[in-house]
């Protein structure tokens, strides 16, 4: 069972509800010197609305490669609000969107549905909208997970990509940070379309981070101990060039852990950086994992 794609796919679950998926539609555009960024909204097979950020390089004269950056909501990646242009401080550093479009890339990333799948009117103010979002979703969809939740949002990300004439289908990779690197490792090793993965510090061990909250996987995690399932599995089932950024919660044991899977005893499609300097990457050690994303996505 621990080895095949579909014992994953038990664990993790499936929706109850499901309707005919929306096309995502355009909202606005906002131009500016340097990128232009597209704002769409998406209507999910939940009913449930997602907002959608595209930045897209000036003056690109063919379909170019695109790279998907999940994370909390989109304008952290970006580094700034498209809308007023006012800096994002917080994650200023961590404005993976930007740093790849200057690399040439289209990027993409979305609302996390925190944000979607509430019934409040601004989750942002709720003492705790992930666990609220997480009992919604529990109640309409009892044999779901929130991992699964934030992989079939991240999948819309990659069809909304392979849907549009500017970018390269066969050139896509994914790209994610903390949460984002939960939500990039579990999308990339699920949708093959996705050729590459980096993922800084999401906590590769199940000890690492907290993948027992309900957002997450919840009580399901001592199913996945007891029936010895490990990420290092779903990794050798997906057979991806990998790129860990250990810095906190990922550290050198994360490392051996990874070494399990079959395919990555050697560093042949295995990058592993170990900042060891707190849970935020350094400059160094991101842009180690961009030339990665190049090496597969360029090369």
């Amino acid at each position: 069972m621990k080895n095949s794609l579909s014992s994953w796919q038990k664990i993790i679950g499936e929706p109850t509800l499901s309707k005919a998926l929306e096309n995502a539609k355009l909202v606005e555009v906002y131009d500016r010197n340097d990128v232009t960024v597209e704002l769409y909204s998406q209507v999910d097979q939940q009913g449930r609305n997602q907002r959608i950020m595209m930045a897209i390089p000036k003056n690109l004269d063919k379909p170019a490669p695109a790279v998907v950056i999940p994370f909390y909501f989109p304008e952290g990646m970006l580094g700034f609000n498209p809308k007023t242009n006012e800096s994002i401080e917080r994650y200023r550093h961590l404005d993976m969107m930007m740093h790849l479009v200057n690399r040439g890339y289209i990027t993409i990333s979305a609302d996390a549905f925190y944000l979607t799948y509430t019934d409040s009117e601004d989750p942002k103010k709720e003492e705790n909208p992930w666990l609220m979002a997480a009992n919604l979703i529990y109640s309409e969809n009892p044999s779901w997970t929130g991992v699964g939740r934030l992989i079939s949002d991240t999948k819309l990300l990659v069809d909304l990509l392979v849907s549009d004439s500017r970018v390269d289908g066969e050139r896509i990779g994914i790209a994610g940070h903390s949460l984002g690197g939960k939500m990039a490792f579990y999308t990339g090793c699920f949708d093959d379309r996705i050729k590459v993965i980096v993922a800084s510090d999401f906590g590769f061990k199940w000890e690492q981070t907290n993948w027992n909250d309900p957002w997450y996987y919840g009580d399901k995690v001592e199913t996945l101990k007891s029936l010895g399932m490990e990420h290092s599995q779903l990794l050798e089932i997906a057979q991806k060039p990998f790129c860990l950024i250990a810095g906190q919660y990922d550290d050198d044991s994360s490392l051996e852990a990874i070494r399990k899977a079959k395919g990555y005893e050697t560093d042949e499609k295995l990058l592993f950086i170990n900042h060891a300097s707190g849970h935020y990457p350094t400059e160094d050690a991101i842009n180690k994992g961009y030339d990665f994303i190049d090496k597969y996505l360029k090369g």
